[in-house]
Formats: structure tokens, sequence, C-alpha cells
């Protein structure tokens, strides 16, 4: 008769989990949505930061964002989980239900708004990331679902060449050169893109907290209302300017002594990471006072 004791060995994936849980906790993810998504006094378990965290991890590892999805992902990874959070994880804190009523926390625009410059200004702080340039731009994305009532996808002029279908369109502002996004708006797809550009680069301010920055985007940007509140806070903006801004016959008449000869023209370098330089255009600048009606 044996009498050697018998064991049982759990084997687990450790997949990309970590480093997944190491950046998102370096960045400030859990601790900045306990910050402004205070839970009800009735919430147990695990807080509401590390949920959405844990909950993150699941969807950028399994590249699937549904919900009845995690529970029986987080049963699986129990023993990774609990030791690269130090947190005491339960798959029953990642039931549809509960995960549902974190998205419901986080569609409150102003605790948003708050949260994604708090998240903008520790990524720049802890990464020592230049603020220097900022770019902006909308996207769109279409449904082959109705539209409906006050909702988020409706018929609008469709980037995709499908005015069909009801979309939903995104504005991001985002950290030139790396791409870390700074500010969203998400509207109705029956928004024009103009009027999205200002207040988008209000949030952004607010995230930067410095006058200085150059706002990159497309001639949509180049609203006069727009460029005069960039001006106002001593900010720059780049886009090109629109037909409806400078026609050609217009624009013929800015270039012609450029063509007849007569207009110096200004070389533009590009300083490669060598340190060598390389010219990339060249052009000539002229001044035009703009006034807008307030």
């Amino acid at each position: 008769m044996s009498t050697n004791p018998s064991s049982t060995i759990v084997t687990e994936r450790v997949d990309d989990i970590p480093l997944l849980l190491h950046h998102l906790e370096q960045m400030g993810v859990p601790q900045l949505l306990d910050i402004h998504f205070p839970t009800h006094g009735n919430w147990d378990g695990l807080s509401f930061g590390w949920t959405a965290t844990i909950w993150l991890v699941h969807i950028l590892s399994q590249a699937d964002h549904r919900l009845n999805q995690v529970q029986d992902w987080v049963a699986q990874h129990l023993s990774i989980l609990s030791l690269c959070t130090g947190q005491m994880i339960c798959d029953c804190h990642f039931a549809d239900d509960r995960l549902a009523a974190i998205l419901r926390r986080l569609n409150e625009d102003s605790s948003w708004e708050a949260y994604e410059q708090n998240q903008g200004k520790h990524l720049i702080r802890v990464y020592d990331l230049e603020t220097g340039l900022v770019r902006l731009d909308t996207t769109t994305a279409n449904t082959y679902q109705a539209p409906t009532l006050n909702g988020l996808f409706q018929n609008g002029h469709s980037k995709d060449h499908r005015p069909d279908l009801a979309q939903v369109k995104l504005m991001l502002a985002s950290l030139d050169p790396l791409g870390l996004p700074l500010a969203t708006e998400v509207v109705d797809g029956s928004r024009a893109d103009d009027p999205l550009y200002e207040p988008t680069i209000s949030l952004v301010r607010a995230t930067l907290n410095r006058s200085g920055v150059l706002y990159v985007g497309d001639s949509k940007m180049a609203a006069v209302q727009t460029r005069a509140s960039i001006q106002d806070n001593k900010d720059y903006y780049l886009m090109p300017l629109p037909t409806t801004i400078v026609s050609q016959d217009v624009l013929d008449t800015y270039l012609k002594p450029v063509w007849d000869e007569n207009q110096a023209l200004t070389g533009i370098y590009r300083e490669s990471a060598n340190g060598s330089t390389q010219k990339i255009a060249e052009g000539f600048e002229c001044r035009e006072t703009i006034r807008r009606t307030i």
C-alpha cells in the first residue's frame, strides 16, 4: 500500500498578461479610474479600477470585447492575475452584469473628461513626452442597424461612400510623434467635422496646460472660429486651406511671383537621427489680417 501523498497540478497560460498588466499599472489606470469613478457602498470585492483594468487586459490579449467571455477567461488565469496585481481575484467579480455597470459609469461625460485629462497628464509626466505637436482628425464607423432616435448611429456624410448606412463619428487628438491619444469626442454620425475641433482642442489644452502648441489638422480645421480660438490661446495651427477660403484665383495670385521668379523661396529642412539634414520643401510666407465677427 502506497503512502505517497497525491498532488494536484494546475497549469495556467501566462501569455501576455504580465506585460499588459505592468504597462497599465505603470500608466496608473486602475488608480485613476478609482479616483474618478467612485463606487457605491454596496460595490464589493475587486475595486472598479482593477475590474476595468483586468477587463481591458482581456480585450487586448484576446482581441474580444464581448462581456460574456471575460468571467471564464479570468477563471482560467486566477493565479497569474492575483500574483501580478497583488489583489484577491475571483471570477465572480467579472460577471457580465458587473461589466455592464462599469460601461454605464464610463459613459458619464464629466467623469470621463476628468479621468482622460488626468490620465494624459500622468502619461506625459511618467514617460517625459514632448508636448509641442498635436494632430487632430475624425473618422467614422458604420453599421447595418437602423438609425435610432437620439442615438449615436445616424445617417450623415459617409467617408466610406456608404450613405445608406448609419454611422458614428469619432474625433481624436493625439500627441505627435508617439500617437498617444489625448482627447476623444464621440458624436452621432450626422454631425459635421468642423465644429468638433474647437472643443477637442480645449480638452487637449486642459491636459497639456501650456501654450505654444502646434495643432495640425485637415482643411476642416480651417474654420475662422477654430483658428481664432487657437490664436487667442497663443497656440499655432497648420492645415491646408479649402477653396472656400483660398479660391483658385487667390492661389494663382499668391503663386504668380513664384512662377515669374520674383519671389524668393525659403528651404525647409528635416534633421535625421544621425544629425544630417535634408531639404524636404521650399516655400514662402505672406501675411494677411483676418477678422471674425463675435
